[in-house]
């Protein structure tokens, strides 16, 4: 049956959308923290559609909320008002920590990224943006324009002039061999050179934890510091929140909270975890900021109202339960236990993370080069042990992506580290 689906896959869509293991999945159901596919497996889920699903597979509350939305009205527009959406904006806008904020919804993250991009180039009056190497921050026309990780940025057209900066990776790169403070410094030391040699800046954008480059982030107070050097010279921030926001990584609720100590960013981007598999994403921004265009724009599909309905009951559901709490909590034993497992094995070169968001990167034993095939092959030998996790890395690495719905409990952390073991242990 995969075969025969796989052939018509490939007959009618692109070439270049990726497919995870030789023998591709499809997943039919999930609950919970699990998912089944058409042969009736049952797999421990720990990558969540990509960081999606947030809480759990059919949350009971999530689904209620969409099929009484459905019964009622899918959809509208925003040239109509809508309650669902002015609720859920007033919740976000409270959480985010910006002051007097305005909220944008949209239907991904890449749109959310977007959008950031025309308001920050709009308000500045300037096409040039700064981003972090290694980054990656969606596949629209702009959004790749930015994305510093070659992998995933098939063009160099783009309609912004765009410059990267260091600080995103710890662990490589030339500033590696500094302590934190000395490699805090170093970055804002390149920083301040760049900007001496360009028009000023739109906007710096970065994401507080590198998802597709491997869940890689800089020492906290690096953006914190970048801040000061923007807000003297007027220059905006934009945190890309699409996969570290909503509490994920276990310490705080927004990724930027760790590099909060020079106030919040001028813009915040959201999407994946908040709908819960529904597409929602989104932008809050200072209303300065956000009623800067000059130009009528609506959103045909961004803040619909049975997404909306679904995102409000999954963050009042991830509030209530204190899922920040538990990211932090069984997030911090499932580290551990993975890095007592890399320990052993010599292909591992670093188990990172915050939360429920680890990268185990591998490396050729003895070295620093990517091993590519192993992460393959790691890959393939969980899933036949009952896992799924993800892959990642930018610039010659390969990562192993972990991130399971911040419902996971310990006792499936256990098994899902048990199983990862294994698959570690066959290379």
């Amino acid at each position: 049956m995969n075969r025969d689906l796989f052939a018509r896959h490939r007959a009618v869509l692109p070439d270049w959308l990726a497919l995870y293991y030789e023998d591709p999945l499809e997943i039919t159901h999930g609950e919970g923290r699990h998912v089944w596919d058409t042969a009736g497996n049952k797999y421990l889920d720990f990558f969540g559609g990509i960081l999606t699903t947030m809480t759990a597979h059919a949350l009971p509350e999530v689904t209620k909320a969409v099929a009484e939305q459905a019964g009622r009205i899918i959809h509208s527009s925003t040239l109509y008002l809508n309650r669902p959406m002015v609720e859920l904006a007033e919740r976000v806008a409270q959480l985010s920590g910006i002051l007097d904020a305005r909220v944008f919804f949209t239907t991904s993250g890449t749109e959310a990224n977007d959008t950031a991009l025309l308001l920050a180039t709009a308000h500045r009056r300037s096409n040039t943006i700064l981003a972090m190497r290694n980054s990656y921050h969606g596949r629209s026309f702009s959004s790749v324009g930015i994305t510093g990780n070659r992998g995933w940025s098939p063009t160099s057209l783009s309609p912004l002039q765009t410059l990267y900066v260091h600080g995103g990776v710890r662990t490589r790169g030339p500033y590696a061999h500094l302590d934190d403070r000395d490699f805090i410094d170093a970055c804002v030391a390149d920083l301040l050179d760049l900007l001496g040699h360009t028009r000023a800046p739109a906007a710096l954008i970065a994401e507080p934890v590198q998802g597709v480059g491997g869940f890689t982030s800089p020492p906290d107070g690096l953006y914190a510091a970048f801040r000061e050097v923007l807000h003297e010279r007027g220059i905006l921030w934009i945190a890309d929140e699409v996969q570290t926001g909503w509490g994920r990584t276990g310490e705080h609720f927004w990724g930027w909270q760790a590099h909060g100590r020079s106030g919040p960013p001028d813009i915040v981007t959201f999407a994946k975890g908040i709908g819960n598999g529904m597409s929602v994403g989104g932008v809050v921004a200072r209303a300065e900021i956000m009623n800067s265009l000059d130009a009528n724009s609506i959103s045909t599909f961004g803040g619909t109202q049975v997404t909306m309905a679904a995102a409000l009951a999954n963050l009042n559901h991830l509030l209530e339960h204190d899922l920040q709490g538990n990211a932090r909590r069984v997030g911090g034993l499932l580290i551990e236990r993975l890095r007592a497992v890399a320990a052993q094995v010599p292909h591992v070169r670093e188990v990172r993370g915050r939360g429920l968001m680890i990268g185990v990167e591998l490396t050729r034993p003895g070295t620093d080069e990517a091993a590519p095939e192993a992460a393959s092959a790691v890959l393939e030998e969980a899933r036949a042990g009952g896992l799924l996790v993800g892959k990642g890395g930018g610039h010659s690495t390969s990562v192993l992506r972990i991130a399971p719905p911040m419902s996971l409990t310990v006792a499936e952390a256990e098994e899902g580290a048990a199983i990862l073991e294994r698959a570690l242990r066959s290379l």
